[in-house]
């Protein structure tokens, strides 16, 4: 009976006290209630209505980390290809500094014994595999603007594509390599060059199996840029 009669007497008053102070008064009207009621009852009230408070500060300031500035305007959630309303946009790179860039990416096609074999002899009936999937690889990275849409047209300085034969798992493993001296990454560059190796591996070999895996494709390094250089761990 005490307890309601505490509730219905001083909640009340308590919030119409609360509407007509600031955040900074607020917390200090709360905190001396939670006093008063830890001497009434021997024991702090539970965390509900400060921690309402708390959760709602902490909600806006995680709003705030969760948009980043992008020429004047906000981005979503640090992603610098959506606008303030969650469109798709193209970065400006044009207040960014030239940089020597470089990266470097992997992957690997699994072929089979049957096909790795063929592949390995020189008798696919498409020519030879890994010549044609290296030229593949670098027409591949020069064309990276036009195949992923919002991908700067960069002058690339290198690109390397490499193969090599894996008789432990039948595989053919990819490295692609590219670099610039410029404003924007090479990431996609490095990755397009793999991708599309694999891909030409793929359809140079697929009359003989369709079994065949293309997998593991990832950067593996990249230097240059703002954010400095950067290895996937091992």
């Amino acid at each position: 009976m005490f307890l309601q009669r505490f509730i219905s007497t001083t909640l009340p008053s308590s919030t119409r006290l609360f509407s007509s102070i600031g955040s900074h008064d607020l917390s200090k009207a709360i905190s001396e209630l939670n006093q008063e009621m830890e001497s009434v009852f021997g024991e702090p009230p539970p965390s509900g209505l400060s921690g309402s408070i708390d959760n709602q500060s902490m909600t806006t300031r995680n709003s705030k980390l969760n948009t980043v500035e992008m020429d004047g305007k906000e981005s979503f959630a640090g992603l610098t290809h959506i606008g303030s309303k969650g469109e798709a946009q193209m970065v400006d790179v044009s207040r960014k500094d030239i940089s020597k860039r470089v990266a470097i990416a992997r992957g690997k096609v699994i072929l089979g014994q049957k096909v790795f074999d063929l592949v390995s002899a020189n008798q696919m009936g498409k020519g030879d595999v890994v010549s044609v999937a290296k030229l593949a690889g670098i027409c591949g990275a020069k064309q990276t603007s036009n195949l992923i849409p919002l991908c700067h047209n960069i002058n690339l300085t290198h690109v390397r594509v490499d193969l090599a034969l894996n008789p432990q798992d039948f595989s053919v493993e990819i490295e692609g390599e590219a670099a610039s001296d410029g404003k924007t990454g090479v990431e996609m560059e490095a990755l397009t060059a793999v991708t599309v190796a694999g891909l030409t591996v793929y359809d140079m070999c697929k009359a003989a199996s369709k079994n065949i895996q293309i997998t593991d494709i990832r950067l593996e390094h990249k230097t240059g840029g703002k954010s400095g250089d950067w290895s996937r761990e091992k």
